[in-house]
């Protein structure tokens, strides 16, 4: 086995350390940026996805490296090379390809990125594909010759190791992609034949073992359905292969970070991934694995092909004198603590919620920056009918996204759930996976005993992340029912788990709220943007053109009492300059191909209907109800994909994320801001969120752009700014004076992720009705009896939830035949 001893590094890696990460000036540059996008340096390629594999800074510059989505042997992406002051150039040595591999090797001085190794001069050498194929995914320090080797895996289990002086290869494992080449993108995952699972994620090695994950799994069942067996944690002691865990797992990496571990014989490995109860942590310490559970923020990322992650990471942003980890997961930044370990695992924190589909990302010149998935040409996947037959953009391409330090304390509610028992036989007396307790103030635990038993469940603590557990409560169930367990802000532990007196069939689910990051009105950066009950303003149709053409398409005209009238076909250049064009063609196909589809909501009395490509109905709110009229006309954009594999939706004043069909759609979706604003499109274009729907008069601004003419006009911003937009709220419900039928559920209606809530049921029957109130905390969980009401004639039940109280829909059913309604209110 090796000790890395970093005070060895050569005086040329020492300054290559230094450029990487000290604290520096934020970047000066002459180039315009709107909300940390800096147009300029968007990349494209040819293929149907173009994500950020990597992103470093190595040898005074940053490094870049994308990626299409199934190109083992190479491919139009590039490796791009960018300075201080954000000069952008792509390196001839590019050879593309499928990479999201990064290692610093220290001993060699050298960043090996994608097939690539740049040395601390910034020389480029390439490893070609015809030598090493496949999708490059990861690398690790080699177990018996860390000084002069590295190990390089590929997402179809194909494993090298690299001579870092000579670049030579050893063959160890062959990639999947040599024999059985994949038909097309959206074909099935390859079927490997080392492990189970599919589509390889991370690699690391310590403890004698190097670690390897994947993250999906093969076959036509893993495109539709998310909650089947997939995904793999595994590792290999440099003969033999030993599954460790069959679930989804993505980042495998330590306290060492990119540069592997200093202590590889005692230092832990750390490793992340999901099912589809929640989030998964492990640890690989004294050469065995722990395992813990952490709430989700967002389901965008389930769905078992694995395809909707990208590269979740963690690492270190802080400096070489205070060392400050970050971890992104299922749409939540978390502080991650350097000195996690199995026994020591205090300290993990939900710091924000966030849209971004991120890659990689790092400290640059005393800020962050993120390597994003924003536009893909194909969508994979992620079609449905709401969309209409719209396309995906003309041209895959995405961005970088500069930062603060501190943004990821600073988006989104970190509210969150998770499960720790969703419908699972449990045994007696056996305890739970531990998860996550701390972070939150307002938590709500949901049990149901779907056994034939009476059962008690106990609730236990890890206090301070030591692993001395203690009782906290006990909750006592009856057999085929449910209960909800609220915990106080003075009820500390670090980690919570669950056991039960007699073996049962039990869900337990968390959910957490967030109440201190919801902002009550919009911020300055939306003004100019119209006003839901104006009648004349600037609007238009977007469409990002392909054919290398990179530029946004813009079919402006006037909206005047309800009416479209076309002023012209403009085009927003990289320079954010809104140009007009003489291009009927391109108008044409905008026009086309890009109109926004009628009569995919129905908007009733009582709510917003969806049904979806499956054929279930979900209910949402409704705002101000000059959104009816201008929904209907198909005035407004309802749903378009802005990040890669999932969509974002605008009905009737909110903004949600709404996850691809195959992550369970609008199962799983979640508000994100609500509005008063008459959005006419809005379309992802050079990692900026585009908006059309401002006021005329509206001069220009950091984030409005208009045409020399005066006559088309765009925001931009990006995704993230919609959190700034306005907490979410509304009012509505499955019911109003409508006709129920006895002891049949009214649709399910959205009561997730929102700030203060409440309900008033009420009925038109002369004599007495009793309604079942259920909830349904997870998505794709059982529904829960939350109360049962009594409501006399002439009477309204009204009832204000609590602030801990959170679950994901709601839904009503009364006793009797009646007309009733059930009104909530999200203010």
């Amino acid at each position: 086995m090796y000790t890395l001893d970093f005070k060895s590094l050569t005086v040329g890696m020492a300054t290559a350390v230094l450029a990487c990460g000290l604290a520096q000036a934020q970047p000066k540059s002459s180039y315009q940026q709107i909300s940390g996008i800096y147009p300029h340096l968007a990349y494209y390629n040819n293929e149907g996805e173009c994500g950020t594999g990597a992103v470093v800074p190595w040898a005074g510059k940053l490094w870049v490296i994308t990626y299409g989505p199934h190109l083992p042997f190479g491919s139009s992406d590039k490796l791009y090379e960018i300075t201080p002051d954000l000069h952008k150039t792509i390196r001839s040595e590019s050879i593309g390809g499928t990479p999201a591999n990064r290692m610093v090797h220290a001993e060699s001085n050298q960043l090996f990125i994608g097939p690539y190794a740049i040395g601390s001069n910034g020389n480029v050498r390439t490893i070609p594909y015809t030598q090493m194929p496949g999708r490059h995914t990861g690398n690790a320090r080699h177990l018996f010759s860390p000084a002069s080797k590295i190990y390089y895996g590929t997402m179809e289990e194909g494993f090298y190791e690299v001579d870092v002086k000579t670049l030579e290869s050893k063959l160890l494992y062959q990639d999947g992609n040599v024999k059985n080449k994949k038909e097309n993108d959206v074909a099935n995952n390859h079927n490997g034949m080392l492990l189970p699972g599919a589509h390889g994620k991370g690699l690391y090695s310590g403890q004698g073992v190097m670690v390897y994950s994947n993250n999906g799994e093969s076959g036509p069942q893993a495109l539709k359905q998310f909650d089947i067996e997939a995904g793999v944690l595994a590792e290999w002691n440099g003969k033999d292969w030993k599954v460790v865990r069959r679930n989804q797992f993505v980042e495998v990496t330590g306290p060492g970070g990119i540069y592997g571990n200093k202590n590889p014989e005692t230092d832990p490995i750390w490793a992340t991934g999901w099912d589809h109860r929640s989030v998964l942590l492990a640890v690989r310490d004294s050469g065995k694995w722990s395992f813990f559970r952490l709430p989700k923020a967002s389901h965008s990322y389930d769905g078992a092909h694995g395809w909707n992650t990208e590269w979740p990471r963690i690492r270190d942003i802080g400096t070489a004198q205070a060392p400050d980890y970050l971890m992104t997961m299922h749409g939540m930044f978390w502080r991650f603590p350097q000195t996690f370990s199995s026994k020591n695992t205090a300290g993990i924190r939900p710091r924000s919620a966030y849209l971004k589909v991120i890659g990689d990302y790092t400290r640059w010149q005393n800020g962050l920056v993120f390597g994003c998935d924003d536009s893909a040409q194909k969508e994979f996947l992620n079609k449905r009918k709401a969309k209409g037959n719209i396309e995906g953009p003309g041209q895959s391409n995405s961005n970088l996204w500069f930062t603060s330090i501190n943004m990821p304390d600073q988006l989104g509610p970190n509210t969150a759930q998770g499960a720790i028992w969703l419908n699972d036989k449990v045994e007696a007396n056996v305890a739970s996976d531990p998860f996550l307790f701390a972070g939150w103030k307002q938590r709500i635990a949901w049990i149901n005993n779907a056994g034939a038993e009476d059962v008690t469940f106990t609730f236990e603590v890890d206090t301070n992340g030591k692993g001395s557990w203690k009782s906290l409560k006990t909750a006592s169930v009856k057999a085929g029912q449910a209960a909800s367990v609220s915990f106080a802000a003075s009820e500390v532990g670090e980690w919570i788990r669950v056991k039960t007196n007699k073996a049962t069939t039990a869900t337990i689910n968390f959910n957490y709220t967030d109440e201190s990051r919801f902002t009550t009105a919009k911020d300055k950066i939306f003004d100019g943007l119209s006003n839901i009950n104006t009648t004349n303003y600037k609007a238009g149709l977007l469409y990002g053109l392909g054919k290398n053409r990179r530029q946004l398409g813009v079919l402006a005209g006037d909206f005047v009492n309800g009416q479209f009238s076309e002023s012209g076909y403009y085009e927003l250049d990289s320079a954010l300059n809104l140009i007009r064009k003489d291009d009927a063609t391109t108008a044409q196909v905008i026009r086309k191909e890009f109109a926004i589809p009628k009569d995919v909501v129905t908007i009733d009395e009582a709510s917003v209907l969806i049904v979806d490509d499956a054929g279930r109905r979900w209910r949402l709110p409704k705002g101000n109800d000059a959104f009816t009229a201008k929904t209907n006309s198909a005035s407004l954009r309802i749903c378009r994909e802005v990040a890669t594999e999932r969509d974002l939706m605008n009905v009737h004043g909110t903004f949600y994320e709404l996850p691809a069909e195959n992550a369970d759609g609008f199962a799983k979706m979640r508000p994100v801001a609500s509005h008063s604003l008459t959005i006419h499109d809005y379309a992802s274009y050079r990692g900026l969120f585009v908006l059309t729907g401002l006021d005329a008069q509206t001069p220009n601004s950091n984030h409005i752009i208009a045409s020399a003419d005066g006559k088309a006009k765009v925001w931009a911003g990006t995704i993230d700014d919609l959190w700034k937009l306005g907490k979410p709220t509304g009012q509505g419900g499955p019911w109003k004076n409508s006709q129920v039928t006895a002891n049949t559920p009214s649709d399910p209606y959205l009561i997730g992720f929102y700030d203060k809530k409440s309900l008033k049921l009420s009925h038109k029957a002369t004599d007495a009705i009793t309604f079942t109130i259920e909830v349904e905390p997870i998505g794709h969980g059982p529904w829960m009896t939350y109360k049962e009401v009594t409501v006399k004639p002439g009477e309204t039940f009204e009832h204000t939830f609590g602030k801990d109280f959170q679950a994901r829909w709601i839904r009503f059913k009364a006793n009797k035949a009646c007309e009733a309604t059930a009104w909530l209110m999200y203010q």
